[in-house]
């Protein structure tokens, strides 16, 4: 491309002016060289190189325009106030008031309670049901717990086997229920780290101390279950007091009193081996008293006899032995009579049986 002029101020020919030597002026314009088309124009229409800031210099009185917004880009402010004053003070002012009145102002329920802490740990006041005040939070901060509520801890979970020594020495597969609440929140909560694990310990204890004053056969039978159940709430009390727990032992109740599951057969075995010792026993004991009625009955029959006995011994006698004699031939099929002229043997029983047949006969006819 050869005599043309590049636009830019370069030479025909594809050829560069050295660095530093000005460009040739062009021919015919009045100018030191062809004009810089990102320039504006003037008076100085002088032939340069652009640079960044000459392009954005004349955009407008906003500056550069950036992505994103940015130093010199728009910005965004809150509406006034009537009177030209701004609503950033009363914003702060509501948020303020909200923390104060969320973290500051506790409602506690008329079965609760509720622990205040400096900072969540050292402890401060205890809150009473009713509206309470407070420092708002993180400066203080509450805790809220039913201190009403009845709880309850099963020992052991489940179907698990929980064997306890008699006083005997045998074992017995116990299981038992504890009901239990808090008498004392701060205690409850400055002087237990596991409370419910601390609860069922003592329980645990309290129960092995009052079995091992037991038999067996009482702890089975239930004979005994209302004392223990009695005297492991009384030892169970006296552990958490000691200990500051905060608690108050409700009850207990005993579920199941087993035998272990390894010798169960057996003791079935032995149960029903008991069992029918005692009826036997029993019915010995029936018969012992039937026969003591009997003979106190003849006894105060024969002192009666015997006082009559005293006052007409003749006729007692003769009275004795004709009923005797009666009690005794009434039993009897023969009867012996004494008399002049009169077999003395009288086959009596036969002959009315025959005369009762005979009599049949005839009314069958």
């Amino acid at each position: 491309m050869a005599g043309k002029k590049n636009p830019w101020g370069g030479g025909s020919g594809g050829e560069n002016p050295p660095d530093g030597d000005q460009p040739p002026a062009n021919e015919g314009d009045g100018s030191t060289g062809p004009r810089n088309p990102w320039l504006p124009g003037g008076e100085d229409d002088k032939r340069r190189s652009a640079s960044i800031e000459d392009i954005f210099k004349h955009r407008g009185p906003e500056g550069p325009r950036r992505r994103g917004g940015g130093p010199r880009g728009p910005r965004l402010s809150l509406p006034e106030r009537p009177g030209g004053k701004s609503w950033l003070p009363l914003l702060a002012g509501g948020v303020v008031a909200v923390w104060l009145f969320t973290t500051g102002v506790h409602f506690v329920q008329p079965r609760e309670q509720g622990i205040v802490t400096w900072l969540g740990g050292k402890y401060s006041s205890t809150l009473n049901p009713g509206t309470n005040f407070s420092l708002p939070w993180p400066i203080q901060q509450v805790e809220v717990e039913n201190v009403s509520e009845i709880r309850s801890e099963k020992i052991p979970d489940g179907n698990q086997e929980k064997l306890i020594l008699t006083g005997d020495q045998n074992l017995v597969d116990l299981s038992y229920l504890i009901r239990w609440n808090i008498k004392d929140l701060k205690q409850f909560k400055f002087n237990l780290q596991e409370p419910e694990e601390t609860v069922r310990e003592a329980a645990e204890a309290a129960m092995r101390a009052s079995v091992a004053e037991q038999e067996l056969d009482t702890v089975l039978s239930g004979e005994g279950r209302a004392d223990i159940e009695q005297s492991v709430r009384n030892r169970m009390q006296a552990i958490l007091d000691a200990y500051r727990a905060g608690i108050a032992v409700q009850g207990i109740e005993i579920d199941k009193t087993d035998p272990p599951q390894q010798v169960i057969e057996a003791f079935n075995d032995v149960l029903a081996a008991q069992q029918d010792a005692e009826r036997d026993i029993n019915q010995a004991r029936r018969y012992a008293q039937q026969l003591l009625a009997r003979a106190e009955g003849d006894a105060a029959a024969f002192n009666q006899i015997y006082g009559e006995y005293r006052l007409a011994p003749e006729v007692t006698r003769r009275r004795l032995y004709y009923e005797t004699m009666e009690s005794v031939l009434s039993k009897t099929d023969k009867t012996i009579i004494e008399a002049d002229g009169v077999t003395p043997y009288l086959p009596l029983p036969e002959v009315q049986r025959r005369a009762r047949e005979a009599q049949q006969r005839a009314g069958g006819q």
